[in-house]
């Protein structure tokens, strides 16, 4: 292990990974870090790297929560084939037949999905929903993990078309979370106008927008986001 000091403002780089971590401020025993790495480099705190895989040999939680944390885990996969589904059906524009299995593909996954919704709700309650949109595969994994383990259900998507391809096959969710940066000044426009989107409030990341409910400035703080989201949703404790 390479131990290093660092102050405030100075930085540790990975060139030949393209990774770059600076310390943004120190305050007593914590320090906020503030990471650069490319998309498709996961970065994750260690208390949730887990949920990259669910360990069932550790003996700290309960066989109903591990079976929770597999079903929101299957949720989670199930979203994101819910969205490549879409994109393949709107790809296979004009060919009936290739479209006609692909809805049969999802049917089938929708009854899972059903099922899904059945355990969870055996098993906390109904938790607030909420679609995530960010372009950033890094920060929005970050983002759905902390999200998840403070009792939020996600749907993650990358951007507006992905965000309206689920939103067209699924029930409303109770507000959706839109990084700035993931698409141009029409997007909100774009999600708002559109039916399945009426009720649901707007939450920004970074550059306030029109349109907008609610907005936390850059650089995001993770846990006070949560913090606040459960403050204005509400979640059931597990």
């Amino acid at each position: 292990m390479l131990v290093l000091a660092r102050k405030e403002t100075e930085r540790l780089v990975f060139p030949t990974l393209g990774i770059s971590i600076e310390v943004i401020h120190i305050r007593g025993k914590k320090t906020r870090l503030g990471i650069d790495a490319p998309p498709d480099v996961p970065v994750l705190r260690h208390e949730l790297a887990d949920l990259k895989g669910i360990d069932f040999t550790s003996g700290g939680a309960s066989a109903n929560q591990k079976c929770l944390n597999l079903a929101m885990a299957v949720r989670t996969t199930l979203d994101s084939t819910a969205v490549v589904l879409n994109r393949l059906h709107a790809h296979l524009d004009g060919h009936d037949a290739a479209q006609s299995l692909v809805l049969d593909v999802f049917r089938e996954l929708q009854v899972l999905d059903r099922n899904i919704d059945d355990t969870l709700e055996e098993g906390h309650g109904s938790s607030p929903h909420a679609l995530l949109i960010d372009n950033d595969a890094n920060e929005r994994e970050l983002l759905a993990s902390c999200l998840r383990l403070g009792g939020f259900e996600v749907v993650i998507a990358s951007n507006a078309d992905d965000a309206l391809g689920y939103l067209s096959l699924h029930s409303r969710p109770d507000f959706a979370l839109i990084d700035s940066a993931s698409g141009d000044e029409t997007m909100i426009d774009q999600l708002r106008s559109t039916d399945a989107c009426a009720g649901m409030k707007f939450i920004g990341l970074g550059d306030n927008r029109s349109g907008i409910d609610r907005w936390f400035a850059r650089p995001i703080n993770a846990e006070q986001l949560v913090d606040e989201l459960t403050r204005e949703f509400g979640v059931i404790a597990v």
